[in-house]
């Protein structure tokens, strides 16, 4: 059956429900939870993550096709309506169900390099001071 936006929607709202689920489960935290649409200047899908007391926005997308920049894109820029500092987004794989906590823990979590370092350094800069040429140099 071909999908129409209506069956999208329902398939979208069906993927935000259960992440928020999965999500509230493992990290034992049962404020996450889907977060209402909040008009053009959306803030992500779920709410309540949080890493080292700071906002993740978590933007959600069960779509037939792959639009990762696109779909990254989005989820900076409710990170930035949410004055938080990280994001991630969530995509459907294709053929991994969401029926059970394991098919929801098997979807794909993307972000870029810089965004992964970013949570990794606990929201601190990235990189050397302006002042320390040393690296910089090294890596030349």
């Amino acid at each position: 059956m071909a999908r129409n936006r209506r069956s999208a929607k329902r398939a979208g709202a069906r993927m935000e429900q259960a992440v928020a689920d999965y999500l509230a489960w493992a990290l034992d935290d049962p404020r996450i939870e889907r977060r209402h649409l909040t008009g053009s200047k959306d803030r992500g899908d779920i709410t309540g993550v949080m890493h080292d007391g700071q906002r993740l926005v978590i933007e959600v997308k069960n779509t037939s096709k792959l639009a990762l920049s696109e779909h990254m894109g989005e989820a900076m820029e409710e990170a930035a309506n949410d004055d938080a500092t990280f994001w991630a987004l969530v995509q459907k794989r294709k053929g991994i169900g969401i029926d059970s906590p394991a098919g929801v823990a098997n979807q794909l979590v993307c972000m870029t390099l810089e965004q992964y370092a970013l949570l990794l350094n606990h929201g601190q800069p990235l990189g050397p001071d302006e002042e320390d040429e040393t690296i910089r140099e090294e890596t030349k």
